[in-house]
């Protein structure tokens, strides 16, 4: 199965960054639209896994939730990769507090015990909203850049638990459903 670790938010709180960024979904850019319920915090890519692998995981999962307390996780600007203006991804980006980059951190350690290859690139935590297409011409996002700067989302949310998500497709676009769902716990 093909799977990642992430953070999953509340559907209130999916409900309320959807309707924040219904500027940039109506300025009918192409752009293929994440669904709400699909929203998360990716933590770790781990591709394609089976078995005693899976087992590894949540092994690990467990062990870092052991030591990692719930903590407060801000939503706030939003953005694009690799740029403004030549987008493929756009985004609502999480505060990287302390407590998320410990906690992606001690993941990362965690598997990398077990020979799953360590993230090299800076953590930039977001929740993706949509993608570009590739084949979008030159000026297809002209002035994105000043509605994303006028765009307001002032959110929060509890990181309770870090989930093991699969990844389905399908002829509707991508689904992630969770293989495993580990509360954290530490003091």
């Amino acid at each position: 199965m093909r799977a990642f670790l992430a953070l999953t938010l509340p559907k209130k709180e999916r409900t309320r960054i959807n309707r924040s960024a219904r500027p940039l979904r109506e300025r009918e850019l192409p752009v293929r639209w994440t669904d709400l319920e699909n929203y998360h915090v990716t933590l770790k890519f781990l591709g394609d896994i089976r078995g005693k692998r899976v087992e590894t995981v949540t092994e690990v999962m467990r062990e870092v939730a052991e030591s990692t307390a719930p903590f407060n996780a801000r939503i706030g600007t939003f953005g694009a990769f690799p740029t403004i203006r030549r987008p493929e991804v756009l985004w609502v980006g999480i505060e990287a507090s302390p407590e998320l980059r410990c906690l992606k951190q001690d993941l990362e350690w965690g598997l990398a015990g077990h020979d799953f290859p360590r993230e090299t690139r800076a953590f930039h935590p977001h929740i993706t909203l949509g993608r570009a297409s590739q084949d979008s011409g030159a000026g297809a996002f002209r002035g994105l850049d000043d509605l994303v700067a006028a765009l307001e989302h002032d959110g929060e949310f509890v990181v309770r638990s870090v989930d093991l998500l699969q990844t389905h497709r399908t002829g509707e676009g991508v689904r992630y459903s969770s293989v495993e769902s580990v509360r954290l716990k530490g003091d």
